[in-house]
């Protein structure tokens, strides 16, 4: 176990929850701050863990400083996500010396893998809970208020309770919906099965009563979630039901936009195709993380498909959707990765022009089979092809939207900016956190949720910028 605690700057966290009750503390009940990273999974179940203590009788805060209790719900993946949930719970410990906390709790991914290493070296922390056991936070706040030190882990593959009460902290007109935990595919890099479990999808009706209750109380974009969303089903089912379920959430009145995440090329069907193209409230967007484009790497890493499929699942989802958005994600410098491979992974995103693109330099994992692989490649050539690939990626997004210039597009409005007088939101190419954002002028007030159409005046590599349409 190589678990090493390094103090590096962090910047501020986001602490997210809302106000209960007007501000106003419940009966005996804690003020709770929760600090949530990593990915959207990851929020999903920060929210539930708000959920759960705001019914118990505690008020939730978003302030730190005025807190009695402070959640820090931590990510594992790779080093660098490492590196910021242990930067995030060293600048939250602050608030026990200097602030009113009185426990300080690390859930999620961190927990999981390190749990008895975080509580040996951070004195600070009270608790630690897996990722199998976040439902258990408000005994777990019992307990530590009581005066124990709880180490909860090991339950990785648990099957999470159906009902739990919810606080969404995205904007109010937008949510994640997580339709599946854990993963069975084994990837060589990746520690996620070690630290989620094995796939587990949640039943459909389950899943299609809390779309109902999101879309009820306001929400108007929705976000499938998992580690890879198109197994979904194949668990529980026996078979893919992924194209079932996004045609029966569609049905939805009140929904506008159905957005997914997470779809691993080699499981993605006809039939989800077919669907997508066929129900105006889905975005023709699509995450497809192919991590490779040589073969020979491709193996290496475990992955179930190669060039010749990508590629032509690339062309069967532009034939099928000519106005598609594809996000995907890479991995370079992987072990053995030759300067030629590397070049091929290049030619390939040229040819392919995604429209969004997310790089990562190989993180050596302990735990994971890539890390005993040969051919481990130092950390300037990792970096220096990092930064090769996502300067392409700007190229070809700079020229994507600079073909957007002149036309009309449907902008979700998430605010107003300030400092240029212009209002922005996203378009169905944009999904929030990720992706740029459209900014716009309008002859009127615009109000965040307000769903409006903006002609586009000019681009930039990320973003773009146009004018409202009256309609």
């Amino acid at each position: 176990m190589r678990f090493r605690i390094s103090a590096k700057h962090c910047e501020g966290s986001r602490i997210i929850g809302m106000t209960y009750d007007n501000g106003r503390k419940i009966g005996l009940g804690y003020k709770i701050a929760a600090v949530s990273l990593g990915c959207a999974k990851n929020l999903v179940d920060t929210e539930t863990m708000l959920g759960l203590v705001q019914t118990a009788g505690h008020e939730i805060t978003t302030c730190a400083e005025e807190a009695d209790v402070i959640l820090v719900n931590t990510c594992g993946f790779i080093g660098d996500a490492k590196q910021e949930s242990i930067d995030t719970i060293l600048q939250m410990t602050r608030h026990k010396q200097d602030g009113k906390c009185r426990a300080l709790i690390v859930t999620g991914c961190l927990a999981e893998r390190y749990h008895s290493e975080i509580l040996a070296q951070m004195p600070e922390v009270d608790a630690v809970a897996g990722t199998g056991d976040f439902v258990k936070i408000v005994s777990v706040i019992d307990r530590v208020m009581l005066g124990d030190r709880v180490e909860l882990y090991g339950h990785a593959d648990a099957h999470l309770p159906e009902g739990l009460a919810r606080v969404t902290s995205t904007a109010p007109h937008t949510a994640y919906l997580k339709i599946a935990d854990g993963c069975d595919n084994r990837c060589t890099y990746c520690v996620i099965p070690a630290l989620r479990g094995p796939y587990r999808s949640r039943h459909m009706a389950d899943i299609l009563n809390e779309a109902a209750a999101l879309v009820k109380a306001g929400v108007r974009e929705l976000i499938l979630i998992a580690q890879d969303t198109t197994r979904y089903g194949i668990d529980i089912y026996g078979e893919e039901r992924l194209s079932e379920l996004v045609a029966r959430l569609c049905e939805q009145p009140d929904l506008r936009w159905l957005r997914l995440h997470y779809c691993y090329p080699e499981a993605i069907s006809d039939q989800l195709l077919d669907v997508m193209a066929a129900n105006p409230k889905v975005c023709r967007y699509l995450d497809i993380p192919i991590q490779h484009a040589n073969d020979e790497i491709l193996k290496r890493m475990g992955r179930k498909t190669d060039k010749r499929r990508l590629e032509a699942l690339i062309s069967q989802i532009r034939k099928k959707m000519p106005d598609s958005v594809l996000r995907t994600s890479v991995i370079v410098g992987f072990p053995g990765e030759t300067q030629a491979q590397f070049e091929e992974l290049l030619d390939f995103v040229r040819k392919c022009r995604f429209d969004r693109l997310g790089a990562f330099a190989y993180s050596k994992e302990e735990g994971t089979a890539a890390a005993k692989l040969s051919g481990h490649l130092p950390k300037a050539v990792k970096m220096r092809r990092h930064k090769q690939l996502m300067t392409l990626a700007q190229q070809i997004s700079l020229m994507k939207n600079s073909e957007k210039i002149g036309t009309a597009i449907e902008v979700l409005c998430e605010g107003y900016d300030a400092e240029s007088y212009l209002y922005y939101g996203r378009s169905r190419a944009d999904s929030p956190g990720i992706d740029g954002l459209v900014y716009f002028a309008a002859p009127r007030e615009v109000s965040a949720g307000e769903f409006v159409t903006v002609k586009i005046l000019c681009a930039e590599q990320y973003d773009i910028t146009g004018e409202m349409i009256q309609a």
